[in-house]
C-alpha cells in the first residue's frame, strides 16, 4: 500500500526563492505544518499581501530551519506506519524542490515524488476553502485542499 502525502509550500518569490512555510496532509488524516524564518527583502508584493498575513495562525508552527529537517523526517516516518512507500504529491514543481531542499536532498528511499496537478479538481478545491472558511495561500490549507480535491483520474479526462 502507498500512502499519499500532499505537500504545499509558501515562499518568498519565484526568482529569489526561500521557504516561508510548508504544509503536508496525508491521505490517512495526519497533518504537518511549519513556518521558518525567511529573508524579508526577496518577498514579492503578492507574498507580502496574501501569504505573510496568514502566518502565525497555528500554534507551535514556528520552527528553525535547522530543526525542520528532523521534524519532517519524524513526521514522515510516523505517517509511513511500517514498510509502506510514501508518495509525496505536489501540484507545483517548486513545492517538491523546497521539500527536497529541507531534507538536504537526502530523501528517504521509501519517499517518491508525484506531480498531481492534473488530478486536482479545481471545483472541489474551491469548495474546500468555502466550506471550511479558509483562505488560499496558506501551506497547510492548500495541502488539505489538494488532498480533498485529488482524483486518481486526471481532471482533464473528467466530463
Amino acid at each position: 500500500m502507498t500512502i499519499k502525502v500532499f505537500v504545499d509550500t509558501e515562499f518568498t518569490d519565484f526568482i529569489d526563492t526561500h521557504l516561508i512555510s510548508i504544509g503536508m496532509a496525508a491521505d490517512s488524516g495526519e497533518e504537518f505544518y511549519a513556518e521558518v524564518p525567511y529573508p524579508d527583502l526577496p518577498c514579492s508584493g503578492f507574498v507580502r499581501e496574501a501569504v505573510i498575513p496568514l502566518l502565525g495562525r497555528l500554534p507551535g508552527a514556528a520552527c528553525s530551519v535547522d530543526d525542520l529537517y528532523e521534524k519532517m523526517i519524524v513526521w514522515l516516518k510516523d505517517v509511513r506506519k511500517g514498510t509502506e512507500d510514501v508518495q509525496i504529491c505536489f501540484d507545483y514543481q517548486t513545492d517538491w524542490d523546497l521539500f527536497a531542499d529541507v531534507l538536504d536532498y537526502r530523501i528517504p528511499p521509501w519517499c517518491h515524488s508525484r506531480r498531481v496537478g492534473n488530478h486536482i479538481n479545481e471545483l472541489l478545491r474551491c469548495e474546500f476553502y468555502k466550506k471550511n472558511n479558509l483562505p488560499e495561500h496558506h501551506a497547510l490549507y492548500d495541502a488539505l485542499a489538494n488532498r480533498h480535491a485529488f482524483q486518481e483520474v486526471p481532471s482533464s479526462l473528467m466530463p
